[in-house]
């Protein structure tokens, strides 16, 4: 018997820039489809742990070291993500410096958490309202089952 197909792997990571008294976050401009703009992330590779596949994926994208702090949540909707079923790890993570689009990113951007963009890749309007939450009250937001 051989073993059963399951949803692809993939990190997210929301990088809030601590040198700035407001630590904004970084957004991506994709690149490929879907278009529009998302949170840093991508793929697991095969033998590589989450933990060093957002700070590799964050690099990729915006060129900024980053350091994981927190892991926010597991998002698993099998609609997420329009290329298919996908699932991702949703980590929060410090950095400083000036980010830079590298990689699967077209433009990189600071956002604040009041003037996101309207349109949002993904299931990335959901995530960042968790980030919202925890970033407000200190707690991760509670599971979503249905």
């Amino acid at each position: 018997m051989g073993r059963p197909k399951t949803p692809e792997l993939t990190v997210d990571i929301i990088i809030q820039l601590i040198d700035r008294e407001s630590q904004p976050i970084v957004l991506i401009e994709r690149k490929y489809p879907p278009f529009g703009w998302a949170l840093p992330g991508g793929f697991v590779d095969i033998g590589e742990t989450v933990e060093s596949a957002a700070i590799r994926e964050a690099k990729e994208e915006t060129s900024l070291d980053v350091s994981l702090s927190v892991l926010l949540g597991c998002y698993s909707d099998p609609t997420r993500d329009p290329r298919g079923h996908t699932i991702s790890l949703v980590y929060v993570a410090d950095s400083v410096g000036i980010p830079m689009a590298a990689d699967d990113a077209k433009n990189v951007q600071l956002w604040e958490m009041k003037a996101l963009p309207e349109a949002l890749a993904f299931d990335h309007d959901r995530i960042l309202r968790d980030y919202l939450y925890y970033r407000q009250t200190g707690k991760l937001p509670s599971l979503n089952i249905t």
